[in-house]
């Protein structure tokens, strides 16, 4: 028995010092996670991605797995995310129509809502006595992550508590948009759809779409416009207090 887990460990060493640990583990806990989601019956306080990093972060104990060789292998992935983003502009060309009819209200909206996003888990933050590596890792919270991570690396933050931050964000958001929507009884899914990439990022789009292909079309042009938006001001903001 001893021999076998030897062999183990002497294999999980091999493939650890590649690529392919990370990324078989990876995709095999967002494939699990989604699957858990759908017998669940979809439970919007327990998305999948959340089950996926739970998975994740649990194998990595269970292996004994050095979390900075899982990082370094699972950066193939994370060069995905930029396409990935990119292609949710299918969805916004398709719905250019709806678009172009709320371009007033999405103008206004759209800087006040982004900036008391990144604003308010900055106060919070200070008043609590918060680091200036822990702000600059949170301020980026509400915008997708291949933006966010530049945003945060350029900020001098934490990329880990940041990608935290980004996940209990877009849940949280997910939740109360739903909620919200509910108690002042909004259905209109352009409405809803913004909010939720607006707030939500990724997390939220995805959730989005799950209303319809309207709800995520105006999910995916707010979050591309917050973390336009957000890249342009928040580093102009973190230089203009340092100084």
């Amino acid at each position: 028995m001893s021999e076998l887990s030897g062999r183990f460990q002497e294999l999980l060493g091999l493939l650890s010092s590649s690529p392919a640990l990370a990324i078989v583990l990876t995709l095999g806990a967002f494939f699990a996670g989604n699957r858990l989601f759908r017998l669940l019956k979809q439970p919007l306080w327990l998305p999948p991605i959340l089950m996926s990093a739970m998975l994740v972060s649990g194998m990595i104990v269970i292996l004994k797995i050095d979390y900075a060789e899982y990082r370094e292998g699972s950066r193939w992935l994370s060069v995905l995310l930029g396409p990935a983003t990119v292609a949710l502009g299918v969805p916004l060309y398709q719905q250019m129509h709806h678009i172009r009819a709320l371009w007033r209200p999405i103008l206004f909206t759209l800087p006040v809502a982004a900036t008391l996003a990144a604003v308010y888990a900055v106060v919070i933050a200070a008043s609590l006595g918060a680091s200036t590596e822990v702000l600059a890792s949170l301020a980026p919270k509400s915008v997708t992550a291949p933006i966010a991570i530049g945003i945060t690396e350029q900020l001098g933050g934490s990329v880990s508590l940041m990608m935290g931050g980004l996940l209990i964000t877009g849940m949280l958001a997910t939740l109360f948009v739903d909620f919200t929507a509910r108690w002042l009884t909004i259905t209109d899914p352009r409405i809803l759809g913004f909010a939720l990439g607006l707030n939500g990022h990724a997390i939220g789009t995805a959730r989005a779409f799950e209303i319809g292909p309207t709800a995520g079309a105006f999910a995916s042009l707010g979050m591309g416009l917050t973390g336009i938006f957000t890249a342009f001001i928040l580093p102009l903001a973190f230089r203009l207090t340092s100084m």
